[in-house]
């Protein structure tokens, strides 16, 4: 019986880019949270976690320090919702990165790989995405980690391992497990969640800044599913 490999996949700028659509969505759950227009949204496609972008969200527009965590909350809760209120302009407007369908398709076909997400988003969030660009019937999602979970990124990998050795009966650690991700965030979660890094230079993080952060494979993209097959499962390699 061949050894099962679960693959854990990032998706904005991995296997889909949503543009601007996350921002309105701060931007809107802000104004309705708070009372008033941010001044300041997050940053583009750092893979910090949803939870914690709010934090820094609410500090950058000076809300009181002693209102950061109610507001928090609050907003956390309205984000998934929100943004499935604009679930046509997800279908409309949202971009699957190139070859993101066939590697998932081939991952998912492969009997011993067991496909899911380790993501920054809330589970939510990450659904609708999925669900609006027709991704979503590759992965199981019921396995994933997500900023749901818990708001610390590398803890979401043990979250999925332990999801995954419960419906397959694991164990999974770093040696059958592997994160597949564009940001210096996947890279710090596979390195300290206990994943193998699989990087993709799709999003704002050159090849040179994910070797530097430790990835143990670049690709320019997911072009090559049989690329990036063999490095998910080296055992497997002709």
């Amino acid at each position: 019986m061949k050894r099962m490999v679960l693959v854990l996949w990032d998706i904005d700028r991995t296997l889909l880019y949503t543009g601007d659509i996350d921002r309105r969505v701060y931007k809107e759950t802000f104004t309705s949270v708070v009372g008033r227009s941010p001044t300041a949204l997050p940053a583009r496609g750092t893979g910090v976690t949803m939870p914690l972008a709010v934090r820094e969200l609410l500090r950058v527009n000076q809300v009181p320090e002693q209102d950061v965590e109610t507001f928090a909350a609050r907003i956390v809760d309205e984000l998934p919702k929100r943004l499935a209120g604009h679930r046509e302009l997800l279908v409309n407007d949202g971009v699957i990165m190139p070859g993101a369908v066939d590697v998932l398709a081939a991952v998912q076909q492969a009997e011993h790989l067991i496909p899911t997400v380790v993501t920054g988003n809330l589970r939510g969030s990450a659904e609708t995405k999925l669900s609006a660009l027709g991704l979503i019937d590759h992965l199981d999602t019921t396995i994933g980690g997500y900023a749901s979970d818990d708001p610390h990124r590398p803890a979401l990998v043990r979250i999925a391992q332990d999801r995954a050795a419960a419906k397959h009966g694991g164990p999974f650690n770093c040696d059958n497990t592997v994160i597949v991700g564009d940001s210096l965030e996947d890279v710090r979660t596979g390195l300290e969640g206990g994943a193998r890094v699989i990087a993709v230079a799709s999003g704002t993080t050159t090849e040179q800044q994910l070797r530097a952060a430790g990835a143990q494979h670049v690709l320019a993209d997911l072009t090559s599913t049989t690329t990036l097959l063999r490095l998910v499962d080296p055992s497997e390699a002709p």
